[in-house]
Parts: structure tokens; C-alpha cells; sequence
């Protein structure tokens, strides 16, 4: 592999990194990267290793070697501590991130996204070792426009909802909407990580993701995952256009989103990795507000994409409206809108997203139509119990 070098041209030498959550969509699209495209040594840590299994067998893969997949739940395994001193970075993407689950498993929800943290960010700090945390773009909350009158001028200037790293306020709402559960978590253990910064030192960099998308991305029930649950919006509709069902609107699905290629994603990722100087200390927006639809026209989008891809018909009636109660149980709440401002992360790390939404779903499509089609077939002929 040739000599690489940082944005500054200094060469890049080879880290070893301890993933943890390195088995879900993000840890597998990132452990793919560094494995083609980087010198460095992971050690995978995980529950399940599903989706990098196609990285760590057979033993005659180019990258053989590098990969060390583990298998812990770092709520009570003793190896933690000694897997992240034998690392020179640290990267935690383990949570609990699926909206279905912050109203009805809201203790799982903060433990996972506070309590579980803890241990990471104490070794990182006590051992001297670069953290880069995920935390989420829901630590926004609500924008400010959303509380204006809905004829107020003030609703088309940008600064009452681009979401800024460094100025826009974290709005959430009530205890008793316990949706806020996830995103008050995430904001406090940023928190506590900033605060370990600036009183112990350490190094550390958050990762705001606003809605990647890409194949891998959460499940498909029944398939490959639980029968029951309901998994984020994307693998939602993914599951209903397979299964040739409806797709149900949330309250109309009138909020508004962005949503960015998991590949692009991934590349910025990679700056913050192999440009320590530029990231550390940092938080990073990582979206595309060029990708910004309502949830309804998504839904419009994937159903004529996946026309395209799969050549089967839409149906007479593709989409239905359901309450937010109806969905996801009593509870919940939602932002109006997510639309990151990239200016730090442009200014930092150069970086900016490529991929149009109408590509990223393409892509994403092509790949569980080919994936699940099968499958479901497969799970819809099995003999069932007399």
C-alpha cells in the first residue's frame, strides 16, 4: 500500500483502533473502509458480527490479520479496559438508536446511551486515549421555528432552524414524553466527555450523524431480526415494499429530513480518524441538507425507485396515514426538522457529501431487494407447525 498522508501532508501512521459496536451498520461500513483502504488494525467489538463476517473469513483475505473481532457486551465484561489500553484509538458506536424503542424501552435507552458510555469515556481518560464518540442529531431536539406562528416571516430564515454545532440550543420536550429519552442521554454523555476534555485532557471528538443511509442500515423483521419491533423509517418502508404492503405515514409524515449515503459518511469518518490535529476537540454535523424531503415525499421516492429496481407495480394504495400513538405507543414526539449546518466540519476536514437522495436510495434498494427477496420468499414457504 502506498504512503498516505494527512490534510497537511504529514504521513499517516498505522493505528490500531478498538470499534466497539463494530458489528452494526455504521461499525461494518467503517471496518470495510479501513480494511481496503487503510493500513490500520481494528479490534472489533461486538455481540453479533452478522454484518463483517464477509470481513473476518477466510483467513487468505489481503486484510487478514488486521481484524480481531470480540465478542462482549461492554455493560459487564472485565476485557474492556484491557482491549482499550491495547488500542491508540477509541471509537464507541454502541447504543440503543431505533425511535420505536425510546418511549417503550426508555431505561434500556438511557443505560445504553449514558450509563454503558461511562466505563468508555473513564479508560479513555485514565489510559490517555483518543475517543471518537457517536452521538446523534437528535441532541437538537426541536428547532426554534417550530415554536413560532405558522404564518410568522421569521419561519424562512435559516437561523431559526439550521442546526449549528456550537450555537443552536438542545429543545426537547416534556418528562412525559419519554421519545426525548434517547436524545437526553446522548446530550448528557456528550457532556460528560466535554467536560473530561476540559479538566482531564482528553481527547475527543462527537459525531453528530444526521440520517445515514445505505445497505446493512437496521433490519428487516422477520428476516434478519426479531419478528416484532419496528426498526427506523428507512428499513420500515424497505419492509412494507417487499412485503408489498403500504407505507404508513407517522402523522402524515410532515417531518422533515435529511438523510446522507452511509459511503459518504464513512469518508468523513476517515478524515476525523487520520487527522487527529483538526478533530480533536470537535463536534461534527456529518449530513447532507442537499437530501431534504419530508418523510411523506421519502416515501413517494423509495416507491418509485423500488418500482424501478424490483419491476413490480405500485400498488393502488401506497401509503397510509397512522398516529404517531398508533406507531409507536404513548409518548412520543418528534423534531419538525433536522438540517445541519456544515460549516465546521467543511472548515476542519474539507469535507462535503457527494451522493444525491434519489442515488443513495438506488443503492440502498438494489441491494435488500437482491438480499431479502429471497428470504422472504424462503420464510413465506416454510411448512408451518399442525
Amino acid at each position: 500500500m502506498a504512503a498516505r498522508t494527512d490534510l497537511d501532508r504529514r504521513p499517516i501512521k498505522p493505528l490500531t483502533i478498538c470499534m466497539i459496536g463494530a458489528g452494526g451498520f455504521i461499525g461494518s461500513h467503517l471496518c470495510e473502509k479501513l480494511m481496503t483502504d487503510t493500513p490500520h488494525k481494528v479490534l472489533a467489538l461486538d455481540v453479533y458480527n452478522d454484518k463483517i463476517k464477509h470481513l473476518l473469513e477466510p483467513d487468505s483475505l489481503s486484510w487478514a490479520g488486521r481484524i480481531q473481532f470480540h465478542r462482549i457486551n461492554i455493560k459487564h465484561d472485565s476485557r474492556l479496559e484491557g482491549l482499550i489500553k491495547m488500542a491508540d484509538l477509541i471509537i464507541n458506536l454502541a447504543a440503543i438508536c431505533t425511535p420505536a424503542d425510546y418511549n417503550t424501552r426508555p431505561l434500556d435507552t438511557v443505560y445504553s446511551n449514558f450509563i454503558d458510555a461511562l466505563p468508555v469515556v473513564k479508560y479513555c481518560s485514565e489510559n490517555n486515549k483518543r475517543l471518537i464518540h457517536f452521538s446523534t442529531c437528535e441532541v437538537y431536539g426541536k428547532t426554534i421555528g417550530s415554536f413560532l406562528p405558522k404564518d410568522s416571516p421569521l419561519r424562512k430564515d435559516p437561523a431559526y432552524y439550521v442546526l449549528k454545532e456550537d450555537t443552536s440550543p438542545c429543545i426537547f420536550g416534556s418528562i412525559e414524553k419519554q421519545r426525548w429519552s434517547y436524545a437526553c442521554a446522548k446530550q448528557l454523555i456528550e457532556r460528560l466527555i466535554y467536560a473530561e476534555g476540559a479538566e482531564n485532557d482528553l481527547k475527543f471528538t462527537i459525531v453528530r450523524p444526521f440520517n445515514w443511509i445505505g445497505p446493512r442500515m437496521d433490519f428487516i423483521p422477520g428476516i434478519d431480526g426479531p419478528s416484532e419491533g419496528v426498526p427506523r423509517v428507512l428499513a420500515c418502508f424497505s419492509n412494507n415494499l417487499l412485503r408489498r404492503e403500504p407505507l404508513k405515514l407517522v402523522d402524515g409524515g410532515q417531518s422533515q429530513r435529511t438523510f446522507v449515503y452511509i459511503k459518504d459518511a464513512i469518508e468523513a469518518v476517515l478524515l476525523m480518524i487520520e487527522n487527529p490535529d483538526r478533530a480533536n476537540g470537535h463536534i461534527f454535523n456529518v449530513g447532507n441538507p442537499n437530501n431534504e424531503v419530508t418523510v411523506r415525499q421519502l416515501a413517494e421516492i423509495m416507491i418509485q425507485v423500488y418500482t424501478k429496481v424490483s419491476g413490480e407495480p405500485a400498488l393502488e394504495v401506497p401509503t397510509i396515514d397512522v398516529s404517531s400513538k398508533q406507531f409507536y405507543g404513548e409518548g412520543y414526539d418528534d423534531s419538525d426538522k433536522r438540517i445541519p449546518d456544515m460549516t465546521i466540519i467543511n472548515k476542519q476536514l474539507g469535507w462535503n457529501p457527494k451522493t444525491s437522495l434519489w442515488d443513495l436510495l438506488n443503492s440502498t434498494l438494489t441491494y435488500q431487494h437482491r438480499t431479502y427477496a429471497e428470504a422472504i420468499k424462503k420464510s413465506m414457504a416454510k411448512p408451518t407447525a399442525s
